[in-house]
């Protein structure tokens, strides 16, 4: 059976040349602000305020990092959440802006030890145009020993014919809810088989 048995907050960068030294796979979470990253981190980890949201959706622009174990049939594996700015609300200049959105896109694409991207998406609005923006940039900045996992968020919010279109259209995402915790162990599973090319016994 698979779980994370320890997870804790590292340290806040603002850039590449500030983050933590490249000594462990990473896990890259990124989405619009707002679609429940956060959330999302405490869920998957089992800690209600591992990751804190902030008030005020796109205000947080560090690069979050936290340490985590997983226990794997009794065996840890040891690896890093990387939590990215959200994107797509922050009303900061464009000066600013543009300094943000270089930072953030030296360190996607010279962090070497990033082996995962998660690429939330809130399953309410399944097609909007800066998630496939994003979805896009990643494929095309992806090394070979890189992947791409999609994990709709907020399924709770659809009925059931909602989630068969969503399942239709995207037969390879997740749907999770971080309310109630649905889809969260297989989240869990998929991003460790991807991480570690092991699974688990149920």
């Amino acid at each position: 059976m698979l779980k994370i048995t320890n997870c804790e907050f590292i340290v806040s960068a603002q850039n590449i040349s500030q983050a933590l030294p490249e000594d462990l796979s990473e896990i890259a979470i990124i989405g619009r602000s707002n679609v429940g990253k956060s959330s999302f981190i405490n869920a998957l980890t089992n800690r209600k305020n591992l990751a804190k949201s902030s008030s005020t959706p796109g205000k947080t622009r560090l690069i979050n990092f936290f340490d985590i174990t997983f226990d794997c049939d009794k065996e840890k594996f040891f690896a890093r959440i990387v939590d990215l700015p959200g994107f797509g609300y922050a009303k900061v200049s464009k000066s600013e802006k543009k300094i943000w959105q270089k930072s953030l896109n030296e360190f996607i694409t010279k962090r070497t030890s990033i082996r995962l991207f998660i690429l939330l998406k809130d399953s309410r609005h399944p097609n909007m145009v800066i998630d496939e923006e994003v979805k896009s940039y990643l494929d095309s900045i992806k090394r070979a020993d890189q992947e791409i996992l999609t994990i709709f968020t907020k399924a709770d919010k659809l009925n059931q014919k909602g989630k068969s279109v969503l399942k239709k259209d995207y037969p390879n995402a997740l749907l999770i809810s971080n309310l109630k915790k649905s889809g969260i162990d297989l989240a869990l599973n998929k991003i460790f088989e991807k991480l570690f090319f092991k699974r688990c016994e149920k």
